[in-house]
Formats: C-alpha cells, structure tokens, sequence
C-alpha cells in the first residue's frame, strides 16, 4: 500500500464514525506499523485539514465535528484547478520534447507523472484526454527564443535584428534583458534597451539573430521593472498614471465581475444591476482592445480622452461596414509602434 492509498484507507476509516479509534486498530485495518499510521494521521491533518484529535480519555483518535459534522470530505480529486491545469500542461509539455539532453534528463519526471496522473486513487486517469487547455491565440516564440534565454539567465547583453509586424521596419537593437513573459500565450522579452535609453518590451517572434554579447547586462531593480510593467494595464503598459472607470451592462455584469483584469481593480454593482469597474492603466492601447471586444455591452464613464479614443475605435469599424467588403484601411496603433 502506497502513501496516498494509505491516507485514503485512513479517511474511510473515520467517515461517518464519531466514537474513538485506538492506534493499534488503525494500524491493523491499514496493515502498518503503529508509527505509520501516527505519521499517517499527521498527513491527513497537515494537507487536509482533517479534525482528527486524540481523546485521551478513551484512548483513541476520533474526528471533531466541524459545523455540527462529524465527516472529512476528501474528494476523489484532490487537485484544485491551477494545479490541475498546471499537471496536465506538464504532461504535454513533457510530451513535445524531441529526443536530446534534456530529454533523457526529464524522462524519470515524466514517468513519474504518468504514475501520479494514472494513480487510481486521485481520479486523474482520464485528465489528459478530458481537460483542454486553449491558447487562444498564442504565436509561436520564433527562433531566437533559446538565445533570448539565455542572455536573460546569464544577464550579458543581447543584439538582435526586430522587425516590425505592421510596416516591416526592421532595426537593429542592444539591450540588457531582464524577464522572459508569457502573456496571452505569447512570449515577450522585456528589457532594457540602450538604444532607446529605457525600458521595453519586444515580442519574440519578431527578433532574428539574437546574439549573446561578453558585456554584462544592466541589472534594473525588481521593484522598478514592477512598477514599470506591472503597475497599469496588460503587456505594454508602464507605470499607471490614469483610472478607467468602466460601466458594464447589467446582463453581461456578473461575467466581468468575475475577471481579473488587474490586480488593483475595483468595482461595485449598481441598483440596476450594472458594475462599475475602476481600472489603473497607463498606455490606453490594450484596455481599449479589450473594451471593444465587449462592444455595447461596456460604456467608458472616464477618463475623457479614454472614452474618446473607444469612440473613435468603434466610428473606424463602423465606417468599415457602411463602405462594404474589402474595404480595410491598414494604419499603425500605438501599441504597434510600440513594438518598433
């Protein structure tokens, strides 16, 4: 009997029971020594919060009732849902690995997963074939990505040739990395480039012949690249300077309340059943993208010039449908500039 089998014949022997059992029962049910089933117990408590006490005036362990219940409730699957998500994406990540070094070094991970996902007490046997995981999406890092990484590990600097996605502009660039990101299922490089004597952020599917540089890279204070770019809103954002206040419509309300669009949000519902969401952000560009994917169910209150630009937006794709097919006017965001 494995560990986890052990803790489970545990839980079934204290579920539903109120009066005490001694340890030299519970050793016998589980086929263990007596330090192992104490050992056992100290398990179940410290991972599952089970209420299992001594009484030591009947000289066995018994559950205490928690809200009136006497029960431990261990669900068959133990994982919550980041965890989860988290085991399987390791599995398939596992899975891609092409034969190598690191391959034959991974492998007795691997197998141990497939031990974990398949051990019949969790209840993961079928997690690989029924929990999807979408990356809506996401572009592929580009060829560059092994060298980015490792000029950002190995903190030296780093030259490459970016080329923009919008106009094809291509310019050579020197900067000091600091952090890989992964966001929307994109990867980013941000850092710091002496180019252009500040923080950026380049996407890496548009970086070809990274090259790592003997010089060492400038090392930006953790508590500045975290104002800089996790201060406001999405990947490009900067320091916050600017609150949106956004009004959602009352039959779409509960969705948005529900997502996390960034860590300092707040929001309320009204008496109509709308929610006011407050939103810090510094560049517009991103927050309006995703203000307009919710079209007339969202209404900009303020800032003005925030409420303007969506107005502006939304006039542009409008006017796209009143000319008729075909018609596209290609033109350069901000946030596209930004890339450059």
């Amino acid at each position: 009997m494995d560990k986890l089998e052990r803790l489970f014949k545990l839980r079934s022997l204290f579920d539903g029971r109120r009066s005490p059992i001694t340890l030299s029962t519970l050793a016998e049910r589980m086929e263990c020594s007596p330090a192992t089933a104490k050992r056992a117990i100290r398990e179940l408590r410290s991972l599952f919060d089970a209420p299992l006490v001594y009484d030591k005036a009947q000289g066995g362990y018994r559950l205490a009732p928690i809200d009136g219940e006497s029960r431990v409730e261990l669900p068959g699957l133990w994982f919550g849902a980041e965890e989860l998500a988290s085991l399987v994406t390791l599995r398939e990540l596992l899975a891609r690995l092409e034969p190598g070094l690191l391959g034959e070094a991974l492998a007795p991970l691997a197998r141990r997963l497939e031990r974990l996902l398949s051990h019949r007490s969790l209840g993961l046997t079928e997690a690989a074939r029924r929990i999807r995981l979408i990356s809506q999406q996401a572009r592929a890092p580009g060829p560059s990505f092994g060298a980015v990484a490792k000029a950002v590990l190995s903190r030296r600097t780093l030259t490459f040739r970016y080329s923009s996605r919008v106009d094809d502009r291509v310019a050579d660039r020197t900067v000091s990395p600091q952090r890989l990101t992964r966001y929307r299922g994109c990867w980013y490089l941000d850092a710091w480039c002496h180019d252009r004597e500040g923080l950026r952020t380049f996407s890496l599917e548009c970086v070809d012949g990274a090259r790592t540089q003997v010089e060492r890279a400038r090392n930006i204070p953790d508590a500045d690249l975290d104002a800089h770019y996790a201060d406001a809103y999405g990947i490009f954002a900067g320091p916050a300077t600017h609150t949106a206040v956004l009004r959602i419509a009352p039959h779409r309300a509960r969705w948005v309340a529900d997502e996390n669009w960034h860590p300092r949000q707040s929001g309320s519902f009204g008496s109509d059943g709308s929610y006011e969401l407050h939103v810090p952000y510094g560049r517009p560009d991103e927050l309006i993208l995703d203000i307009s994917r919710l079209g007339p169910d969202i209404e900009v209150i303020g800032p003005a010039e925030l409420r303007k630009d969506v107005a502006k937006r939304l006039r542009e794709a409008s006017a796209i449908y009143r000319r008729g097919r075909g018609v596209l006017v290609s033109r350069t965001t901000r946030l596209e500039r930004n890339l450059r």
